[in-house]
């Protein structure tokens, strides 16, 4: 019972600072701030709902993931005016918010309680570790020197996507269900309960999008810096 007050615990205040995040870095006036922070609580209060309905089959769940997803990806990217407030937010402090998922310990706790399976647990929780443990070196390389630390946060941004679709999908295959395919038990539906919920239907969507963000910011750069590489070469010829 300790453990998962704790539990609930963290992952509320990582949900907040997902939240705050979120307001600070691409609220572009007060109205948008509020606007953000709304619309976000009341996705959080939505799973938080979802989860103590106690109800919740594989594509109910997988919905619940996907959509968010699609929502944050179209509002984001879906015009070039939303695309120019992506440029706005600091890169390192984008990065940086992926220090929550040091959280993923809970994962592996939960693994050696026998309360999650195998290989999703593991996977899910020894993944999150380590793009969390390495998102504040990164995010201050980027700081200090941003252009030596390109590849690095490709390479990084790279893993760390990966490792959240791989979560997903470790989980749904391990879930009760038809399509299930790794039948070790207790099987993943913990993760249709709170607190636990919050993790594949808030964080782990929020994450994907602010991964995509990097990307789309990262490669943008690359892509004018050699535009005007060869603006520059044509220019000396």
């Amino acid at each position: 019972m300790t453990f998962d007050l704790l539990s609930t615990i963290g992952l509320t205040a990582s949900a907040a600072v997902a939240v705050a995040v979120f307001v600070a870095l691409f609220g572009s006036s007060l109205t948008s701030r509020i606007s953000i922070g709304a619309a976000m609580t009341l996705w959080f209060i939505g799973v938080l709902a979802l989860g103590a309905s106690g109800n919740i089959g594989t594509p109910l769940l997988g919905a619940a993931v996907l959509v968010p997803i699609v929502v944050l990806s179209v509002v984001g990217f879906g015009s070039s005016v939303a695309r120019g407030r992506l440029q706005s937010p600091p890169l390192p402090e984008l990065i940086a918010l992926n220090v929550i998922r040091l959280l993923g310990v809970l994962f592996v706790l939960l693994y050696a309680a026998k309360r999650l399976p195998a290989p999703f647990a593991p996977v899910a929780g020894w993944g999150d570790i380590a793009a969390g443990a390495a998102a504040v070196p990164i995010a201050l390389w980027v700081a200090r020197q941003p252009q030596t630390a390109r590849s690095a946060v490709l390479f990084w941004n790279s893993f760390g996507l990966a490792d959240l679709v791989t979560a997903v999908t470790l989980g749904a295959l391990s879930a009760p269900g038809p399509s299930r395919v790794f039948f070790d038990d207790p099987g993943s539906g913990l993760m249709t309960s709170v607190p636990w919920i919050l993790i594949p239907c808030f964080l782990v969507p929020s994450l994907m999008f602010v991964h995509l963000v990097v990307f789309y910011r990262t490669l943008r750069v690359s892509a004018a810096d050699r535009k005007n590489s060869l603006m520059t070469t044509g220019a000396t010829l």
